[in-house]
């Protein structure tokens, strides 16, 4: 399949208006490209070099964070599959904001935009140097959406592959049990409520975390890896292989040669695997592992950089009609790790496909059908993965909450939760520090709906995640007694009756605005409501709205001054641009 902006992307040479072979041409041939072949020489290309397609090989990895760290070594072996398949590669690192260095503080507000930058910074180096293909690697909760949004806006040969999980550590003593990093944030609180020493929190913090790679539960980065696998950008059974099991290396060269023969070829373009049906596979995939609500902002975004309108509605149409059959953390048991062992994600892919949950005839980065490349995949093993049509849940273990108080929608992670009707005072604060200080405090009652609002992506601005504050409440005991809204995000890791994303959010007028405390709010979860109201009149609402003080907000400046003046509303994805963008030709 071609995509019918291609000859746009295959900008004619000053010597011949017929376009030539390769993007790159356009850089390295004829008399008035001698100086960029200088350039390609300085990089120690031969002749034969310089004359291949030339592919971008895109990566997070650094020390900003263990996600991270050992993505330029599995870089180079992406690079070896590259020359190996005929093409001559270019390391391009680009910046990453570590979640798990930014929760708490003012840090957390450049996660989210990390993910446009990323996104901006693979169409400058691409479309600027005039790659022949991508081939993207990121292992951090926004690296992954961010590669994958730039791969589709410019729409080359593609590939994307997730660097892998951390593996769990291990309780020192008779325990032995598995631990991740979300075991500390919730020890911190049983520290603050008096259940645990210092000295727990201190050997916790030292054996949770052993390896470079993801954090190793269904949180973002493992949800956007196995998203990668159903929206067929990725190699299937790809994203659960651990970041530092030796499988990486054959894993990353066999995808590069297939990337490779799109590039020599006419493999199908980003804009061809990521459609409608596409979408609609890697929402089910999110529902049915009980994955991270941020899916729900990322997926939006990819959508809108292939032109596709696919907002929070089509979003939740997805999670109320998949059943959840994978028993992963934090609402369940098991990890990453656990999935690779049974057989990785295709395991899940498959089974959602025989029962009729994803559409098998989409489209995949090798030509084949989704359908085709998850033939092979093992039956679920029922402890880790159940089969689709004997499932934990019957409706997914994500919901889409709407009602007067979140018009435009609010999100929860319902796996794992014991009830999904509250009832309760709000008690109102209007920013995450605020509301850090009086759970830190507990200054809070059982029955609470706690509110933190001006946290939305326009308000913050960044729309910062509240896995500090959940995870406390939980270390704390209280995690299953109170209810949390705000119009913030929460990490893949929260769980409980935490519902985000709240909107429109309050810098946009939204309900959540005109809180009070002690005003009723009603939630119930429940597949047969999916509501959240206040008990309040239309008519009070909206004189509250009315005569509310609008927040001036701070001075902020440089990157975060950009982005709230172009930031959309999350249930849109929180995308800073409008629409799918298509090359134009060279102005020579």
């Amino acid at each position: 399949m071609t995509d019918p902006t291609k000859k746009q992307d295959e900008a004619p040479t000053s010597q011949s208006a017929t376009p030539p072979a390769f993007r790159s041409a356009l850089i390295r041939t004829g008399t008035i490209r001698a100086t960029t072949r200088s350039f390609l020489h300085a990089l120690g290309q031969d002749d034969e070099d310089i004359e291949r397609p030339h592919v971008g090989v895109f990566h997070t990895g650094g020390e900003m964070s263990p996600c991270n760290l050992n993505l330029r070594e599995q870089a180079q072996h992406a690079k070896t599959g590259i020359y190996a398949g005929g093409g001559t590669p270019h390391e391009c690192p680009v910046v990453s904001v570590s979640d798990g260095l930014t929760m708490a503080h003012s840090g957390m507000r450049f996660s989210l935009i990390s993910r446009e930058l990323i996104a901006d910074s693979v169409e400058a180096s691409t479309r600027g140097h005039q790659w022949d293909g991508i081939f993207a690697i990121g292992a951090c909760d926004k690296n992954l959406p961010g590669l994958m949004m730039g791969m589709v806006r410019c729409n080359v040969p593609s590939v994307f592959v997730h660097g892998g999980s951390a593996l769990p550590g291990q309780m020192p003593g008779p325990d032995g049990r598995d631990l991740n990093v979300v075991d500390t944030y919730e020890t911190i609180g049983q520290v603050l409520a008096g259940t645990a020493t210092a000295e727990d929190l201190e050997a916790m913090s030292r054996a949770c975390l052993p390896t470079a790679g993801a954090c190793a539960g269904q949180f973002t980065a493992n949800t956007m890896g196995m998203v990668s696998e159903a929206l067929g950008l990725a190699p299937i059974g790809s994203s659960m292989v651990p970041a530092v099991f030796s499988e990486r290396a054959p894993l990353m060269r066999r995808a590069a040669r297939q990337l490779m023969k799109a590039v020599l070829g006419d493999g199908p373009l980003p804009r061809d695997v990521v459609t409608r049906k596409a979408l609609e596979n890697a929402c089910a995939v999110v529902s049915a592992t009980g994955g991270s609500t941020n899916a729900a902002l990322h997926i939006p975004a990819i959508a809108h950089e292939a032109g596709i309108k696919f907002h929070l509605d089509d979003v939740a149409e997805v999670f109320a009609r998949t059943p959840l059959i994978a028993d992963l953390r934090p609402g369940g048991r098991y990890l990453a790790r656990d999935v690779f062992y049974i057989g990785g994600a295709g395991v899940i892919l498959r089974t959602l496909l025989e029962q009729g949950y994803l559409h098998g005839d989409a489209l995949t980065f090798t030509g084949r059908t989704l359908a085709e490349e998850v033939a092979g995949a093992p039956a679920p093993d029922g402890r880790v993965v159940r089969e689709a049509s004997n499932p934990i849940t019957p409706d997914g273990g994500l919901a889409v909450l709407k009602g007067n108080l979140c018009p435009d929608g609010a999100l929860l992670k319902t796996a794992g939760l014991q009830t999904l009707v509250h009832r309760g005072p709000a008690r109102v604060f209007d920013s995450e520090e605020e509301a850090q200080t009086a759970v830190q405090n507990q200054r809070y009652l059982p029955g609470d709906v706690i509110v933190i609002r001006n946290e939305g992506p326009k308000g913050s601005p960044g729309m910062r995640e509240m896995l500090g504050i959940t995870a406390l409440l939980y270390g704390q005991g209280m995690g299953d007694k109170v209810a949390l809204l705000t119009d913030g995000r929460f990490s893949g890791a929260t769980r409980g009756l935490c519902i985000g994303y709240a909107g429109p959010e309050a810098a946009d007028g939204g309900p959540i605005a005109a809180l009070r405390d002690g005003d009723v709010i009603a939630i119930d979860a429940r597949a047969s409501a999916r509501s959240i109201t206040v008990e309040l009149a239309a008519e009070e609402i909206a004189r509250r709205l009315a005569g509310r003080e609008v927040n001036a907000g701070m001075r902020m400046g440089g990157l975060l001054e950009k982005y709230a003046l172009t930031v959309r509303p999350g249930h849109q994805g929180a995308v800073t641009h409008s629409g799918a963008v298509t090359w134009l030709r060279d102005a020579s």
